[in-house]
C-alpha cells in the first residue's frame, strides 16, 4: 500500500512542478517581449512570442499531468491507452491554438503596420479572405492528424474535399482568375486610386476610382463608369499617365509645301509654341523634320506639359497656335495634289472618271 502512496506524491509533486514551471515559462517569455523584441524596428517578432506564450505553459502543464499520472501503477492498462489518445487530443488543441492566434496575430499586425502604406484598398479586403483560408486550412490538417491517430483512413475525406475544391474550381473559374488577378494588381501595384490609365486591350481609359477583389471601376471623361475584370486588366497592357509624374509631351504632325525653308519654318514653328504660356519653357519644344510625303515636308512638332489631364484642350491651342504663326510667315501648308500629263494621242472618254 505505501508504494501506491508514494507514486501518488510523486505524482502531484510533478504536477505541482509543472504548474510552477509553467509560470517561470511565462515570465522568460514576457521578459523576452519586453527586453529583446522591444528593441527591434518590427513588431513580428511581439506578435509570435504573444501567440505561443499561451500554448507554451498549456503544453508544459499538459506534459506535467501526462508523466504525472504514469507514475501512478494502481491505474489499469485498458486505461492508459485511452488516457494517451486524452493527451494527444490535448496536445494538438494546443498546437492548433498556437497557429490559430499566430494567424489572428499576423493579419493583424498587417492591418496594422502594412496596410497604411499602400495606395489601394484592395489589401483590406483581402486580408480577412486570407485569415479565413488559413484558419480552414490549419483545422481541416488537424482533423486529418486526428482521424489518423485514431486509425480512420483520412484519404477518403482527403479525396471528398479534392473532388469538390476542383467542381468549385471549375464552376468558378473566371472568378477565380479574377481574384488572383487582383491580388497580383495589389504585389505589383501598376497604378493606385486616382491614377489615369489607358486599357489598350479594351481602348479604354480614365481615372482609376476603385480597385475591388474582382473588379477594377474606371472613371471615363465621359463621366461613364467602366467596370473591368482584373483577369483582362492582369493580361492586357496598361499605361499608368500619372506615373511618375502628371508631366507630359504632346504632338502634332504638320504637312507643309515642297520648296519652303525648311530651317525657317522649323523655327516659326519652335517660336510660336514658346509663346504660349501653357508650354513648359524648360523642357525641349521640338519641329523634327520626319518624311518626305508625296506632296509635302512632314514634320512632328512636340513640347512638355505640366498635367496630362489637359492634353486634348492642349492639342487644340497647339494646333490654332501653328496655323496662325503660317498664316503670318506666308508659309503654305500642303494638300494632297497630282500632276496629270496627257501623251500625244492619248483618248479620255466621257465615260472614263477624271483623276
Amino acid at each position: 500500500m505505501f508504494p501506491e502512496i508514494d507514486n501518488v506524491v510523486l505524482a502531484l509533486i510533478i504536477v505541482v512542478a509543472s504548474l510552477i514551471l509553467s509560470w517561470i515559462a511565462g515570465l522568460i517569455l514576457n521578459f523576452a517581449v519586453h527586453r529583446f523584441a522591444m528593441k527591434t524596428t518590427t513588431t513580428l517578432d511581439d506578435v509570435f512570442l504573444q501567440a505561443v506564450r499561451g500554448p507554451v505553459r498549456a503544453a508544459i502543464v499538459i506534459a506535467g499531468f501526462q508523466l504525472g499520472i504514469s507514475q501512478i501503477e494502481i491505474i489499469p492498462d485498458l486505461w492508459q491507452e485511452r488516457i494517451d489518445s486524452f493527451f494527444f487530443i490535448l496536445y494538438l488543441l494546443t498546437v492548433y491554438v498556437a497557429v490559430y492566434r499566430l494567424i489572428s496575430g499576423l493579419a493583424d499586425w498587417y492591418g496594422s503596420e502594412i496596410i497604411h502604406r499602400t495606395d489601394t484598398d484592395l489589401d483590406d479586403k483581402f486580408i480577412s479572405f486570407f485569415r479565413a483560408l488559413a484558419n480552414i486550412v490549419a483545422t481541416v490538417i488537424m482533423i486529418i492528424i486526428l482521424l489518423g491517430h485514431f486509425g480512420i483512413e483520412p484519404s477518403a475525406l482527403v479525396a471528398t474535399l479534392g473532388i469538390s475544391t476542383l467542381a468549385v474550381a471549375l464552376a468558378a473559374q473566371e472568378t477565380l482568375s479574377d481574384v488572383i488577378s487582383g491580388f497580383m494588381i495589389l504585389i505589383d501595384q501598376p497604378f493606385a486610386i486616382g491614377d489615369r490609365v489607358g486599357i489598350q486591350d479594351i481602348d479604354t481609359w480614365g481615372d482609376v476610382t476603385e480597385v475591388g477583389l474582382r473588379s477594377t471601376r474606371i472613371l471615363t471623361r465621359d463621366n461613364r463608369l467602366v467596370t473591368v475584370p482584373n483577369s483582362v486588366i492582369g493580361k492586357g497592357l496598361i499605361v499608368n499617365y500619372s506615373n511618375p509624374s502628371t508631366v507630359y509631351r504632346v504632338q502634332t504632325h504638320i504637312s507643309i509645301a515642297y520648296g519652303t525653308d525648311v530651317d525657317f519654318a522649323r523655327e516659326v514653328m519652335i517660336q510660336a509654341l514658346m509663346a504660349e504660356e501653357w508650354v513648359m519653357k524648360e523642357k525641349p519644344v521640338e519641329a523634327l523634320l520626319l518624311e518626305f510625303g508625296d506632296s509635302s515636308l512632314i514634320f512632328r512638332v512636340r513640347c512638355w506639359i505640366e498635367h496630362f489631364v489637359e492634353t486634348r484642350r492642349v492639342i487644340d491651342q497647339m494646333n490654332s497656335a501653328l496655323y496662325k504663326s503660317f498664316n503670318k510667315t506666308d508659309i503654305v501648308l500642303a494638300v494632297p495634289q497630282r500632276d496629270i500629263k496627257l501623251l500625244p494621242g492619248s483618248n479620255i472618254s466621257e465615260d472614263q472618271p477624271a483623276t
